[in-house]
């Protein structure tokens, strides 16, 4: 599916882009008569776009006077107002005309204008997954979620989470009798627990079941959240409203895949909002990396003329910064077209793929542009700020950011802690780690108990890091969660019979082993030099349980295997990703085809299995594609022949 502009509109737009080139200001490194506020904002980040793109090409855009190719992009999104999990309101489409194209991508072409695909290796080579920008953001006062990972999935069942739960009771939060009636229950039946409930005489009321909701959701308990939600509807206690179909089917997506969610959408009464719950559908194809079910859903938006919003545009651009970075500036594009003002999300985006892309000249503009609008970076946007100045050796710019972090009133703003300890740790500031962690010592939380195992091991401070863990054994008990982050510290350190040991713990302890530990085990285990181990406890692991591993840990595997020139056993491992349903990117094939180039041997067929796919080829993936083609032609083959 592509969206078309008419040739007018073509012409419009590229006598507007040329003329602006000529007056465009020293955020975009250009002639300028014009001062940066007095540029229009969507245009001052479409160029800023285009700088990236261009980086990407491996063209050189200095302070001297540059002329452009055009191009196209803008970006946004809330992420205080906007959380990840079911927004309402404001989530509708544009009215813009699509029709399929060879792929089913939502390319957004603009006559000559589109990007080129080609990329370079730093951004071909970045981490797969969800960054800190991505997570729903800080509450104000202490943010649960703030700088977590969407691959770190709790590889516990909650139980364990219940002491916790009562430790945020006593700083004010409400705790869930009904919640923990679910989690304590025998089994997983959250309808015979729902059922003794009532027999003991407690009232069901839409309060009691909200927070227990909540609180599953917050666990990452999807699958007990849907049970007690079809429950609620089989027993008829509550008159389902919009609200409650669109977090069914929020619960179906992460539960049951989104399949069945797209299945259950079509029996959701006429009389609730179609914006809400294409939205909530489109928030979860995004949050799963489904890029094409995501452009399929924007596209059945568009079937129902729903007008595009900013959340709309935020959502692709999440999605394209994880996947196909040149895409931005299309999402960019559309929004300028239909005047959709960004938000601070989309500056934060917009931010850290600058950021990954090591372009921090480009990232500090949109920093620039992002206040000349009114808007401040938020703490998780100056965190992602300072972890790239840390990247690219600016340690003083680093420095400087976290104690403006800090403020005057640190010791009041306790929940800074847990963000702080690993960045000044990145840093290699021993002091700082140990000043920072005084503040909690005395009464830690648990978050920042994880964040100091982490901070102490970056430092080689293991000493410190176990102390740090044996004191939340002992005031959380033992759980997956906390050892996972030890056995990392570990794997880091090359500590084998550490980590072993570890998880012999565990298993004596009757922790839940799950997704977080697996990537943990494996990577104790690659760092060991036993990559066949590793391969073995994941499989094992995978056949055990249903839950599907983090696709860092494959990749882990694929890699070591690749570079080993280990055709059959990279094979293997890319077989069973696509078994796990993970959607094709480049990176997997380009350590697919690392692994042809290292043993010497052509890739028969690769060309069609990528055209399959719908995995376009980038630099990188072109360069390969030259190397394994077993039909080129050479100097010696040429003399023979």
């Amino acid at each position: 599916m592509y969206l078309e502009y008419s040739s007018t509109k073509k012409r419009e737009a590229l006598k507007l882009e040329r003329g602006l080139a000529r007056v465009q200001g020293p955020p975009f490194h250009h002639c300028y008569t014009v001062s940066p506020a007095s540029q229009p904002p969507m245009w001052a980040l479409r160029r800023a776009s285009v700088s990236l793109t261009l980086r990407s090409r491996g063209f050189n855009v200095g302070a001297s006077c540059v002329k452009l190719a055009p191009t196209c992009c803008v970006e946004e999104e809330s992420g205080i107002n906007e959380s990840r999990e079911i927004t309402y309101g404001g989530f509708l489409l544009p009215k813009t005309c699509f029709h399929s194209g060879y792929n089913s991508s939502l390319n957004f072409t603009v006559g000559k204008r589109a990007l080129s695909s080609s990329s370079t290796k730093k951004e071909d080579d970045l981490e797969d997954g969800f960054s800190e920008l991505e997570t729903p953001a800080s509450d104000g006062n202490e943010s649960d979620n703030l700088l977590t990972s969407d691959a770190e999935l709790s590889d516990d069942d909650g139980k364990e989470n219940v002491a916790k739960e009562k430790e945020k009771t006593r700083r004010g939060r409400v705790e869930s009798k009904l919640f923990n009636e679910i989690v304590n229950g025998p089994g997983n039946s959250v309808h015979s627990a729902l059922e003794k409930w009532l027999e003991e005489g407690n009232e069901l009321t839409r309060e009691e079941v909200s927070l227990a909701m909540l609180s599953l959701r917050k666990r990452k308990m999807f699958g007990r959240a849907l049970q007690l939600s079809e429950w609620l509807e089989s027993k008829k206690e509550f008159e389902f409203i919009e609200r409650d179909y669109a977090s069914r089917l929020d619960l179906i997506a992460k539960a049951r895949g989104l399949h069945k969610a797209e299945v259950y959408i079509e029996t959701i009464p006429e009389s609730c909002s179609r914006e809400v719950m294409y939205r909530t559908l489109l928030a979860n194809c995004v949050s799963q990396n489904n890029v094409k079910k995501a452009e399929e859903v924007f596209s059945k938006m568009k079937e129902f003329d729903l007008p595009v919003t900013v959340y709309t545009c935020n959502q692709l651009l999440l999605l394209y910064k994880r996947n196909d970075k040149k895409k931005i500036a299309d999402v960019l594009l559309l929004m300028e077209n239909e005047n959709i003002k960004p938000s601070s999300l989309t500056y934060s985006i917009l931010i850290d793929t600058k950021g990954q892309s090591k372009d921090i000249d480009g990232m500090d503009q949109i920093v620039d542009r992002m206040k000349a609008e009114g808007i401040e970076p938020d703490i998780k946007t100056q965190a992602v700020l300072a972890r790239h100045y840390i990247s690219a050796g600016l340690q003083d710019k680093a420095e400087t950011l976290l104690k403006e972090m800090e403020g005057e009133n640190f010791k009041q703003n306790r929940w800074l802690c847990r963000i702080l300890l690993p960045l000044y740790a990145n840093l290699g500031k021993e002091d700082e780690v140990g000043r920072i962690w005084k503040v909690c010592e005395t009464n830690p939380r648990y978050e920042e108990c994880l964040s100091a195992i982490e901070a102490w091991g970056k430092l080689n401070k293991l000493d410190e890091a176990e102390e740090v863990f044996e004191m939340m054994i002992k005031k959380w008990k033992l759980s997956s969660k906390t050892c996972s982050v030890l056995l990392k510290v570990y794997a880091n350190h090359k500590m084998l019979m550490k980590g072993k040991d570890l998880i012999k713990r565990m298993g004596n302890s009757g922790c839940r082993i799950g997704p977080l530990t697996w990537d943990a085990i494996v990577k104790l285990y690659v760092q060991a030099g036993e990559v066949e181990k590793a391969d073995s406890v994941l499989q094992k692991a995978a056949q055990q349980t249903q839950l599907k591993p983090i696709f860092s840990t494959y990749l882990t595997i694929l890699e070591q295997y690749a570079k080993r020139g280990d055709i059959h056993n990279t094979e293997k491992i890319f077989y069973r990703m696509k078994q796990a349903e993970y959607p094709s990117k480049p990176k997997m094939y380009q350590v697919l085809m690392n692994a042809y180039i290292n043993a010497k041997v052509p890739a028969y067929g690769i060309r069609d299995r990528l055209r399959a796919d719908s995995v376009f080829p980038n630099r990188t993936l072109a360069n390969q594609l030259v190397q394994v083609d077993g039909f080129r032609s050479n100097p010696v083959s040429d003399l023979l022949d």
